[in-house]
């Protein structure tokens, strides 16, 4: 399919690729978000190379936990090491397209939250994803990552100031019914404010 536009022509994908890889969507990523005053003590940061021994340790043992909400690649591509992963966290930041921290508690990842797929424009919007250490599962730890990483991409001036954030939950997964209420709630806010 083309699209004409002023004697040019450009195809649709062409255009949503200028849409999502602007250099001036590039994410401003803070050094870390943190809960202030609040009840759950968490810090949102960037992952880094020094965080590999770290991450594989909480990731792959609750590897068996986390399976039935596990989204793997439906092509089933080649694989990445956690230095190739960093480089292309690194590289979706540069293009403005997603951002991924870790959830630490008292100098110790317990999680990973991630914004993706964003998408500028009038549609500004972007897809979380989260997933927690078992043995941290049910303090508040999510719900309060899920927060903090709103409050930074809608409303901090060097976050993406998106309009939306979307949490696709799997029907069958209990547990998120924290965050569902979360979201709600904080809609209501921003929708009353």
């Amino acid at each position: 399919m083309l699209c004409a536009w002023q004697n040019e022509s450009v195809t649709i994908l062409q255009s949503l690729r200028g849409m999502m890889r602007s250099e001036s969507n590039a994410i401003n990523v803070p050094r870390f978000i943190q809960s202030h005053g609040l009840h759950v003590p968490i810090i949102l940061r960037p992952l880094t190379f020094d965080d590999c021994d770290e991450w594989n340790d909480v990731r792959w043992r609750n590897d068996d936990w986390l399976k039935p909400w596990e989204s793997g690649d439906p092509l089933h591509g080649a694989s990445m090491s956690f230095n190739e992963w960093v480089r292309a966290m690194r590289r979706n930041e540069r293009n403005g397209t997603g951002v991924v921290f870790a959830i630490e508690q008292h100098g110790r990842i317990i999680g990973q939250i991630s914004l993706g797929a964003i998408c500028y424009g009038a549609m500004r919007t972007g897809v979380v994803g989260y997933w927690i250490d078992e043995r941290c599962a049910g303090r508040g730890y999510a719900p309060m990552a899920v927060a903090l990483l709103a409050d930074w991409a809608m409303f901090d001036p060097s976050g993406p100031q998106l309009h939306r954030m979307e949490i696709d939950l799997l029907p069958e997964n209990a547990r998120p019914g924290e965050c569902r209420n979360v979201t709600y709630s904080y809609e209501l806010w921003v929708m009353n404010r």
